[in-house]
């Protein structure tokens, strides 16, 4: 019997599976921030729907675009939060590249005088970026 698991008298084995690897605080913290900004955008939409519906003059096929982006980078936001969250590799280039795209969106605010919101948003998008590429983020996907 050396090697073999007893059986319970109704023929059916128990499993108990512990999990030996959890989630890292840095793979956590990216999830946590990419779905915050994903909520973040998602008022950002609901304020450019109303203010589509309520506008007075408007070039209503610009109007409707940058609504559409808003709402899809909401959604891409949340959805690679998911996909990192069970740790899918694969969610990790896209969710660099959204987190880089910040720095440039930064930039134009500080040069037109909103640096009050520009720099954090550049030090968002750098430190998501930073937990993404860390040690613990890159073993815990199995980039390593």
């Amino acid at each position: 019997m050396g090697g073999t698991v007893p059986r319970s008298p109704t023929g059916i084995v128990a499993r108990v599976t512990i999990d030996s690897d959890p989630t890292p605080t840095t793979l956590r913290w990216a999830v946590l921030l990419l779905r915050a900004e994903s909520v973040a955008l998602g008022l950002v939409a609901v304020w450019l729907i109303w203010s589509d519906l309520t506008a007075r003059t408007t070039d209503l096929t610009s109007a409707l675009l940058v609504t559409a982006f808003a709402v899809a980078g909401a959604v891409v936001l949340w959805a690679l939060g998911a996909a990192l969250a069970r740790r899918k590799a694969g969610a990790r280039a896209p969710a660099i590249v959204l987190q880089l795209m910040l720095l440039p969106i930064g930039w134009y605010m500080i040069q037109g005088g909103m640096g009050w919101l520009g720099l954090p948003l550049m030090a968002l998008g750098l430190g998501v970026t930073g937990l993404l590429v860390s040690p613990p983020t890159t073993r815990a996907l199995g980039l390593h």
